[in-house]
């Protein structure tokens, strides 16, 4: 393995940002920015936030990354892929904007100054180190990154984004463990997701988000395609069991959270609700803007909810939706670029001007015709 991908920091799971306003001491990033200008981001993830480190990683192994043909970044600034598993720009992407500050790259294009932040999220990540994966021999799961690798040190006034962790190592683990034996590994996870090395090497903001609610996604919906009615939640057509379990995630990352808040008084470290935020969009996806089959992709291949494993996002056969400002998912566990719009809004505090930016690409959205695409990214 090049040393490359060891020595700079533990790549973690980040996603959304929002407010969380049912707890009691939930706290806006404006809130805790009042007064305070950010300098830098520090960004740690998985795909949710990856903004190019996956691709450069295949490419030192001749792999193709499939992010890297189109339709991906099709609602991007230009209109062409960025290594971003998305349609368009990541909710880090709207962040950094409001912030007044570039783009985070991918640390691994880096050119050496961390002035104005870094971005170490990287595709595939887990919580777990990935030995855990391979001793049942689960395939696909290899995870170069494993989040325990040491952080580093960064200083300065930084806004430090840490999670969402947990969405790989659930996802690797559905339809090859049974639901107890994940609800059992749960803990582990969240122990894994500690905090106090980045507040020990001077981070004083950081936020923290839950997970989404994995029992809608379409790839969990697919590999629980044959569950009885029963599994299902009525109002909005996701499992029950795979949300229960992120239920549980949540609650415990909470109670770390709140733990840590205690010990570090000086310490911000803002908590945010994904799993509301993201059932109320698929639950009413007319109040966002979306078409009522929330749950469906919008680029993938044919089969149920649009999501085929055979046919992904980019292959030969794949299409993909007429208005992406329109869809939740895009082409499986990962959102919309009009979804991660949405999310940082409340959190921000500042509407009026994150709407303006959410907005500066959408009037290229849409497409007279999408049409299938060949494998290579050419419209046919």
């Amino acid at each position: 393995m090049d040393s490359r991908l060891l020595t700079p920091a533990a790549v973690a799971l980040l996603l959304l940002l929002l407010s969380s306003p049912v707890e009691s001491r939930a706290i806006s990033l404006s809130a805790a920015s009042d007064g305070q200008r950010y300098d830098a981001i520090f960004s740690f993830g998985d795909s949710f936030t990856d903004t190019g480190n996956n691709p450069m990683a295949f490419k030192w192994y001749s792999i193709p990354d499939p992010v890297m043909r189109p339709p991906y970044g099709i609602t991007f600034f230009g209109g062409i892929p960025t290594g971003r598993n998305c349609d368009g720009r990541l909710v880090i992407d709207f962040i950094a904007q409001n912030l007044g500050l570039p783009l985070l790259p991918p640390y691994l294009s880096h050119n050496g100054s961390f002035r104005q932040g870094a971005n170490f999220a990287v595709g595939g990540a887990t919580a777990l180190d990935s030995s855990f994966f391979h001793a049942v021999d689960l395939s696909g799961t290899t995870n170069p990154f494993p989040l325990n690798t040491s952080l580093g040190d960064f200083f300065g006034r930084s806004l430090f984004v840490v999670g969402e962790f947990g969405i790989n190592d659930y996802q690797f683990s559905f339809g090859k463990r049974s639901m107890q034996e994940i609800r059992s590994f749960v803990p582990d996870i969240i122990r894994t997701i500690s905090m106090s090395k980045l507040i020990g090497d001077g981070a004083t903001t950081l936020v923290v988000p839950g997970m989404i609610p994995l029992g809608c996604s379409p790839p969990v919906l697919v590999i629980f395609a044959d569950s009885d009615a029963s599994e299902y939640d009525a109002k909005t057509g996701c499992l029950k069991e795979p949300n229960e379990i992120v239920m549980l995630h949540n609650s415990l990352l909470l109670e770390a959270v709140e733990e840590l808040r205690e010990k570090h008084p000086y310490v911000t470290i803002i908590h945010t609700d994904l799993f509301r935020h993201i059932s109320e969009m698929v639950l009413n996806p007319g109040k966002f803007g979306f078409r009522k089959d929330s749950l469906s992709v919008c680029c993938g291949g044919p089969g149920r909810y649009h999501y085929n494993t055979g046919v992904i996002c980019g292959d030969e056969g794949a299409t993909i939706c007429m208005d992406p400002s329109k869809s939740l998912f895009w082409d499986g566990v990962h959102l919309m670029e009009a979804a991660y719009c949405h999310e940082p809004v409340d959190l921000l505090g500042v509407a009026p001007k994150l709407s303006w930016i959410c907005g500066q690409n959408w009037g290229r959205t849409r497409v007279p015709r999408y049409r299938p695409f060949d494998g290579r990214g050419v419209r046919r």
